[in-house]
């Protein structure tokens, strides 16, 4: 009698089997580092190493995140869809630059849309998710206290995502995490305003942002997302609206 092959178990053949099943599949692999550099990059625009209006120097990134140039402008599609770049065709990149008014003109609904957040949040929100907003504000506040500025933004925007998620509202959810995406690098410059201690007041105003949660009082939290977002604007005017770089950038 004959065995036919594939009825006999095969130790090595089961052996590989579970090694694979414990690796990550390509694709999940692929997906990963596709975040991971996505989340660099936008770091990288965001906390200002370019300035507005400036060109994208590809060859630089690549060579600073050890990538060719076909992931960099995959990535880079994303970030134009999010409104921090612009694609130019047959050019590269630059970083979007917002005029006066476009500026004044989305930061204004953005301040209508966290004010709006703040009303409703103060509705419903639950009280894990006030306590979690409670720890990102003091471990925010450490940041501050460091002058770490990278956690100490990552902080400050989880805090008003987490006041939006508490609104519990989709079509705003969704309104607000386009304009953020939109304005997250105007927000972070804010805070390196030269002119004035923006960031302790920022800091300042946080403090009342926290305080009319906890007595969830929605009109009064409404009023101070609202006034925060404009002295934000206000902050960061004069960094946007300088006359942008020379976007004929030969290390591109």
């Amino acid at each position: 009698m004959v065995l036919d092959p594939v009825s006999e178990p095969d130790a090595d053949a089961g052996s590989a089997a579970n090694d694979g099943a414990r690796l990550p599949p390509i694709q999940s692999l692929a997906r990963s580092l596709h975040g991971e550099l996505l989340t660099r990059l936008r770091d990288y625009i965001v906390e200002g190493n370019l300035a507005p209006g400036a060109r994208v120097p590809e060859r630089i990134l690549c060579e600073r995140f050890g990538i060719s140039r076909t992931p960099l402008r995959e990535a880079l599609k994303v970030l134009a869809s999010e409104g921090l770049i612009e694609l130019l065709p047959n050019r590269g990149a630059r970083v979007r630059q917002l005029d006066g008014h476009e500026l004044v003109d989305l930061f204004d609904v953005m301040g209508g849309l966290e004010a709006l957040a703040g009303r409703l949040a103060c509705e419903k929100i639950t009280p894990a998710a006030f306590a979690e907003i409670e720890r990102l504000h003091h471990e925010m506040y450490g940041c501050y206290m460091r002058r770490d500025l990278h956690g100490y933004f990552a902080c400050n925007q989880a805090i008003h995502d987490r006041i939006v998620q508490a609104a519990d509202n989709e079509p705003l959810r969704t309104s607000y995490a386009n304009f953020a995406g939109r304005l997250r690098r105007v927000r972070y410059s804010a805070n390196l305003d030269e002119n004035r201690d923006r960031w302790g007041e920022a800091m300042r105003e946080h403090e009342e942002i926290l305080d009319a949660l906890r007595r969830r009082a929605g009109n009064d939290l409404s009023d101070i997302l609202f006034r925060h977002l404009r002295n934000k604007r206000r902050a960061a005017a004069g960094r946007e609206t300088a006359p942008p770089p020379d976007t004929e950038d030969t290390a591109s």
